[in-house]
Parts: C-alpha cells; structure tokens; sequence
C-alpha cells in the first residue's frame, strides 16, 4: 500500500444490540406465515410481512404487521431499505431473484436470510458477515429449532472472520478492503497468521473450537517475524504509520478496540 492511506476504511462497525435491529419476516405461503408467526413470537420488535391473502392468518399477532397487495416483487425495493435483517419463508430461488436487482454492496445490503416452510433449515444468503446475517441465521435456528447452513469459509473452517473481529467487543476494522480480502484467504486458507494484541478485551475468539493451529498471539508487533507470516491482525491504539502500511502491503488488517473513557 503506498503512504497514501485514503483508502482506509471502516469496513465494521459495533454490533447493534438485537432489540434495535430492524428485522422483517417475509412469508407468501400458509406454512410459511405459520412458521413467520412462531418466530415473531420470540422477536417482538420483527415486523410481519405478507400478502392481503393471508392478513386473516395473522390478525391478533403481537407483532407489527405489513401487509401488501399484488407481488411481493414490487415490495422489494422498499423492504431491503427499511429493514437491517429480512427472514424470508419462501425459497432460496425465489429469493435470489427478488433480490438481484436490488443488491448495491456488501456494506449496504441487509442481511437477507431464508427459512424453509418446514423451518427445517436457515441459511444466510446475504451479507453474512458485515451484515450480520450468519449470526442472525444462527439466532433464529435456535429459536425455531431449525439447522442453520453457513457457507462463509471462515465459518465453515471454524476461523477468525477477519471482517468481524472483535465485532461483539465493539472494535472497528480498519484497512483497505483488498487486504480485508487477501488477509481473509490467507487465513480460511490455514496459512501463518499473527495476532498481535496490545489493546481490548482477550475474549475475542468466541467459537466453541480451539484457535486453529496456524494462528499464533503476539504482544507486541516487534515479536514477529514478518518473513514468516503471511497476514497479521493487530488489536491496538497505536498510530498505523504509512511505513508499517508499506511494509506489510496487503497483509495488515488493524482492529480499534473502545478506548476507556471515550465517548
């Protein structure tokens, strides 16, 4: 990277706490609305989304109601603008092509997740990490009692998900985005990482899995042999100069804890 460090950028921002994520539950068949009903029972804040052809059904929810006439198509627009988390009960194919058109980029897309009617399997379509979608996937299985299936390989693998770190801890990422994607495969890819922490809680490995074997903690960045690692993570407060960008160009990912008494 050159000293030029404009294209750095907050790639993640502190999680929302859940009772303020916006969430929709999309639902067009009677199973569907059936199983949407379930789940909101247990998210009071999620609006229920259907067609006039089922407002019957869910007449007396506790839950917000948005019920539309026509295709749900030309509802698409509005629903991935106004919510954070859209659960659809409907099928993955159906979902894939309602959302195409719609889709802008993976920080501003919602997380767009799928249920089947059988609530059987969640699985995370969209924006599973940045936004959120793999860890609401994981939420509303629990809920439903459901599987879910992620796919994201950090999640598969059981590593750290580079673009998330710290996430819950409220850290910030900062870097370019292409070495948020090399550092990424550098690490799904089982090769040498150093996790250097001088900052933030140590409490940020958060799987039920050990740490997999080709991550090694540091303390201080001079601890490392930067010949032999291919990608380093580094939890500090310290000031990233552009010659530390340089040397490790496309191979630094720099996580921000909170500082104490920072607003």
């Amino acid at each position: 990277m050159s000293a030029d460090t404009s294209a750095t950028v907050v790639l993640s921002a502190p999680a929302t706490p859940e009772q303020e994520v916006r969430v929709g539950l999309v639902a067009i068949t009677r199973h569907g609305v059936a199983q949407a009903l379930r789940l909101g029972a247990d998210l009071p804040q999620a609006h229920l989304c259907t067609s006039d052809k089922f407002a019957p059904q869910v007449q007396g929810a506790a839950n917000p109601l948005h019920i539309y006439e026509g295709a749900l198509s030309a509802q698409m627009a509005a629903l991935m603008q106004r919510f954070d988390q859209l659960v659809f009960f409907v099928s993955l194919g159906a979902v894939v092509r309602l959302i195409a058109p719609h889709l802008k980029s993976k920080d501003e897309d919602p997380g767009v997740i799928v249920v089947d009617d059988a609530a059987q399997f969640v699985i995370p379509v969209l924006s599973g990490h940045v936004g959120g979608a793999n860890a609401w996937s994981e939420r509303v299985a629990d809920l439903l009692g459901a599987t879910p299936v992620l796919t994201t390989a950090s999640d598969a693998g059981r590593t750290i998900p580079v673009d998330i770190l710290g996430r819950h801890l409220g850290w910030r990422v900062e870097a370019p985005k292409i070495n948020i994607t090399r550092v990424s495969a550098h690490v799904v890819n089982g090769e040498p990482i150093a996790v250097v922490q001088e900052a933030g809680s140590p409490h940020w490995w958060t799987r039920p899995t050990p740490l997999p074997d080709n991550i090694r903690r540091f303390a201080r960045l001079d601890d490392v042999d930067l010949d032999h690692y291919r990608a380093v993570l580094w939890i500090t407060h310290a000031v990233v100069t552009p010659e530390q960008w340089q040397q490790l160009h496309e191979r630094l990912v720099v996580y921000r804890p909170p500082q104490e008494g920072a607003p």
